[in-house]
C-alpha cells in the first residue's frame, strides 16, 4: 500500500504511552484498548485476511443523538471485512481529549487511514501533525477542523452547515415574516462546526425580517438538555412564537417542555429543526414540528470510497458535500415509510 513502514515503527515506539492511555478514556472505550471495536465478517480476522484489508481507525464524537446513532451505524455497516476494511472504532463521549488519545493510539497501531468527526473545530494541529509525520492520511467526516494547513487531512466529507441554517431561516421568513415573531434558539455544542455554521446561516437568512431572536443557548445537541433549556425559556419569557433547534433531538426536547407547560407544539409555538431522523420526521408528520432541514448521516459509503482511493494513491476531492433535502409535514408523511434513519 506504498506505506512508509519504517516511519510507522518509529512513531509507534514514541506513541506507546498514548495507546495505553486510551483504555482509561471511558468505560465504553476500556475494552477497545486492545484494538478498539474491530469489525470483520466473522467476528474475528485471520492473519492472512488482515494483511489484505485496509485498516482504518475511526473516532466518533459520541452517541448524543439519533443522527449520531445513524451515522455510526452507516460507518460500521460499511467498513466491514467483506468490503475490504479492518475497522477500529472508538466513542469519544463528546470529549476532545478522548478523540486526541484515540487518534494517537491509531498512529501507534500504524493503521492505513485515520478518520474522525471532530467534537469542536479548534485544537487539532499537533495530533494531525503527528499523523502526517507517520504518513497516515486523515479523512474528516461530518465536521471540519479550523486549520490554515489543509495538507493535514486528505478530504472532508459532510453537509454544508451554513446552507442548512440558511434553508431553515429562508423558510421561516417565507412563513412568518410580518407576524412579529419572537424566536428562541437551541444551539448545538459550543465551538462545534454545525453549531457555529447553522447559527450563522439562519441569522443571515432572517436578517431584514421582523423575526426577533430573543434568546439563544446551547442544548449540546441532546434531547435532555434541549428540554431543560426550553423549560428555562418558557419560565423567562411571556411570549415565544418560534423555536429554531440546531438538531431534531433538541427540538424533541423542546416539544416535551412545551407540552408540559400546557401548550401545543407546532401550533402555539412553531418549531424548525435540522437533521430529519425518524423521531424528528414522525414529530413533523404529527404536526408537532413545522419544518425540518435534512442533514444526511449516511456517510459510510463515501468514507469507504475515499479511503480506498487514498490508500491506492489516487487523487480525491478536498471537500465532498452531502446532498440534503427539506421537509414539511406532507413531505414527511410521504418519506417516513421508506426512511432509512
Amino acid at each position: 500500500m506504498a506505506r512508509k513502514m519504517w516511519m510507522r515503527g518509529t512513531v509507534a515506539a514514541l506513541s506507546a504511552t498514548a495507546l495505553l492511555a486510551l483504555g482509561a478514556c471511558s468505560s465504553e472505550q476500556a475494552p477497545a484498548a486492545e484494538g478498539e471495536e474491530t469489525t470483520s465478517d466473522d467476528g474475528g480476522e485471520t492473519e492472512e485476511a488482515g494483511d489484505e484489508l485496509i485498516s482504518i481507525g475511526f473516532s466518533q464524537v459520541g452517541a448524543e443523538s439519533g443522527w449520531r446513532a445513524a451515522n455510526t451505524k452507516s460507518i460500521q455497516d460499511t467498513l466491514t471485512a467483506d468490503n475490504g476494511f479492518d475497522l477500529s472504532f472508538s466513542d469519544a463521549q463528546q470529549k476532545q481529549e478522548n478523540q486526541i488519545q484515540a487518534i494517537r493510539s491509531y498512529i501507534a497501531q500504524g493503521v492505513d487511514v485515520i478518520s474522525f468527526s471532530p467534537v469542536v473545530e479548534t485544537g487539532w494541529g499537533p495530533v494531525l501533525e503527528e499523523a502526517k509525520a507517520a504518513d497516515i492520511p486523515v479523512i474528516l467526516t461530518d465536521r471540519a477542523v479550523d486549520t490554515e494547513d489543509d495538507t493535514l487531512y486528505e478530504s472532508f466529507i459532510g453537509s454544508d452547515f451554513v446552507l442548512e441554517g440558511e434553508m431553515a431561516g429562508e423558510w421561516a421568513v417565507e412563513q412568518y415574516d410580518g407576524e412579529g415573531y419572537q424566536m428562541v434558539e437551541l444551539q448545538g455544542t459550543t465551538g462545534s462546526a454545525p453549531a457555529i455554521d447553522r447559527k450563522e446561516g439562519f441569522a443571515d437568512a432572517i436578517a431584514g425580517s421582523d423575526i426577533e431572536v430573543i434568546d439563544s443557548q446551547t442544548g449540546n445537541f441532546t434531547r435532555t438538555e434541549g428540554k431543560q433549556v426550553m423549560e428555562g425559556f418558557l419560565q423567562k419569557y411571556d411570549e415565544i412564537d418560534l423555536v429554531f433547534a440546531h438538531n431534531d433531538d433538541m427540538g424533541l426536547g423542546a416539544i416535551e417542555a412545551i407540552e408540559a407547560a400546557g401548550m401545543t407544539p407546532g401550533e402555539d409555538i412553531k418549531i424548525i429543526t435540522i437533521d430529519a431522523v425518524k423521531d424528528g420526521m414522525q414529530a413533523l408528520a404529527d404536526g408537532k414540528i413545522n419544518y425540518i432541514v435534512e442533514c444526511n448521516p449516511l456517510l459510510g459509503p463515501d468514507l469507504a470510497e475515499v479511503a480506498q482511493k487514498v490508500v491506492a494513491g489516487e487523487e480525491v476531492e478536498k471537500r465532498i458535500v452531502v446532498e440534503d433535502k427539506t421537509f414539511d409535514q406532507e413531505a414527511a408523511v410521504e418519506a417516513l415509510p421508506s426512511r432509512e434513519y
